[in-house]
């Protein structure tokens, strides 16, 4: 408490020197472990360790922020922070305002049973080598599985009397394997681990899905390696969580972060084809398409309890039946949108100001992009009702337009459908698409039982470059008339 105490005296001390707002997130701790294994050789194993404080000072409208691992002068930090917001509120265009906010006292614990930094370092390398035996089968010329593990603690307080403690884990794991074709091209078959229960420690770690899914991606693995190139022409993909998720990532989500919308943001693939003017009346989609942020998700890496403005976590609606409603906002962001679209777009923040570090600042990140399950049933039933198709999944490569209005997506996997059966495994296919047309063109909306949350760790944005990790809840889903095979 010694601590929280010098810190809230240091907030207090600038809001006596009217400063407007003040912020602080102390990092106690944050913990990084990464294993790699490549091929039966332990090929990279990373332990990282780091704490220390970011502060946000806000004055005559305009940002100062500042950060440190030397706690032993906490006045020297939030100084300069404050020296920054007066340097900059000299050059201010748009003065910065917050949206209203309650005050919290609040505490948020990621579900552990397990403390996957108490499990030995022997007995993840023997994981791994488990692992990699599995994958050790026939054509396949390389192998790869990881583990990854990170565990942080942050204390928030404002001025505005909230005090939020987070103590967030979480646990990614993958594997994947490489073949070369008669041609010597490489192919690439991965799975990437899903949250089973409802907990994010070691235990989560499931033996039994991963010696599943190692035979399946080498069985699969060996199909695509014989197989012919996917053709050339028009028809109905139907996209697997294993691809849907990247399409959902890339053309909804980043396209719906507010400070891309507001041209903040224009690094990794630019800025964003929605203005202001679309919220209430964009058909982004079909009626079949219910999208929202979701921080709310039980148990995924998109779920933080509170964003680092201290607003709690929330369940948006993005796209309601097709319309665009919503979008991915802070406390700054949704005043500056309202004020210049002279109307009340956003009531509030939706609670996605998130920063990856005590040494970055909070920006609109992805929560847990969802996409609501549809009626049209399973897998086999969406099959079953396409004439002429193919079924994606996997993600291989990827192309963005400047502002996301187009896309061209490669895919690791794709079955052809005739007739409503499946006929043949291609291989390199890929599918473009314009993001509206595209959305428009859905279809068929796979029902709960297609429906799974994958986990992105890689997610990039801002300058500099800020990697967060978020979920995507979505299920298998029908688009017709989709370019394929170039």
């Amino acid at each position: 408490m010694f601590m929280r105490d010098n810190l809230k005296q240091q907030i207090e001390r600038l809001k006596a020197q009217n400063a407007t707002y003040v912020d602080v997130r102390w990092y106690p701790y944050e913990e990084t472990n990464y294993l790699l294994m490549w091929n039966g050789n332990l090929k990279s194993t990373v332990a990282a360790k780091e704490s220390g404080i970011g502060v946000r000072v806000l004055y005559q409208g305009a940002w100062g922020f500042s950060a440190s691992s030397d706690l032993s002068n906490l006045s020297a930090v939030f100084d300069k922070a404050f020296e920054n917001a007066k340097a900059a509120a000299e050059r201010v265009t748009f003065p910065v305002r917050l949206a209203e906010k309650d005050s919290i006292v609040a505490r948020f614990d990621s579900p552990v049973l397990s403390n996957p930094f108490d499990i030995s370092l022997e007995e993840k390398v023997s994981f791994l080598r488990d692992l990699d035996a599995k994958l050790n089968q026939t054509n396949v010329f390389q192998r790869q599985s990881d583990l990854n593990f990170v565990r942080k603690q942050i204390i928030f307080l404002d001025s505005e009397g909230s005090e939020i403690e987070k103590n967030i884990q979480e646990v990614f794991s993958s594997i994947a394997v490489t073949g070369l074709d008669e041609e010597g091209n490489m192919h690439d078959r991965k799975f990437i681990l899903p949250r089973q229960g409802s907990s994010r420690g070691w235990e989560s770690i499931d033996r039994d899905l991963f010696n599943e899914n190692a035979d399946r991606i080498v069985k699969e693995l060996n199909q695509m390696l014989k197989a012919d190139q996917c053709p050339k022409d028009d028809r109905s993909v139907i996209l697997l969580p294993g691809i849907m998720y990247l399409q959902t990532h890339e053309t909804i989500g980043h396209a719906l972060e507010l400070d891309r919308i507001l041209g903040y943001e224009l690094a990794y693939a630019g800025g964003s084809f929605v203005t202001l003017d679309d919220f209430g009346t964009l058909r982004y989609g079909s009626e079949k398409l219910t999208a929202r942020a979701d921080a709310t998700l039980i148990n995924s890496p998109g779920s933080f309890g509170f964003d680092d403005d201290g607003v709690e976590a929330q369940n948006n609606l993005l796209i309601d039946k097709g319309i665009l409603v919503g979008a991915i906002t802070g406390r700054q962001m949704v005043e500056e949108a309202n004020a210049k679209a002279k109307r009340e777009i956003f009531s509030g923040s939706s609670g996605a100001n998130r920063a990856t570090a005590f040494y970055r600042v909070p920006i609109e990140r992805m929560t847990n992009i969802n996409i609501d399950p549809g009626s049209d049933g399973t897998l086999e039933d969406i099959i079953k009702n396409t004439e002429k198709g193919i079924v994606l999944d996997g993600d291989r490569s990827w192309s963005i337009g400047s502002n996301r209005e187009q896309f061209h997506f490669g895919t690791e996997m794709g079955w052809l459908v005739e007739d409503g059966e499946i006929t043949d495994v291609v291989k390199n296919p890929t599918y473009r698409g314009s993001t509206v047309k595209f959305w428009n063109s859905l279809t068929a909306v796979g029902d709960e039982s297609t429906w799974r949350v994958h986990f992105v760790d890689n997610c990039g944005k801002g300058q500099p470059n800020q990697i967060m990790q978020l979920g995507h809840g979505i299920p298998v889903c029908r688009f017709d008339n989709v370019r394929i095979g170039e």
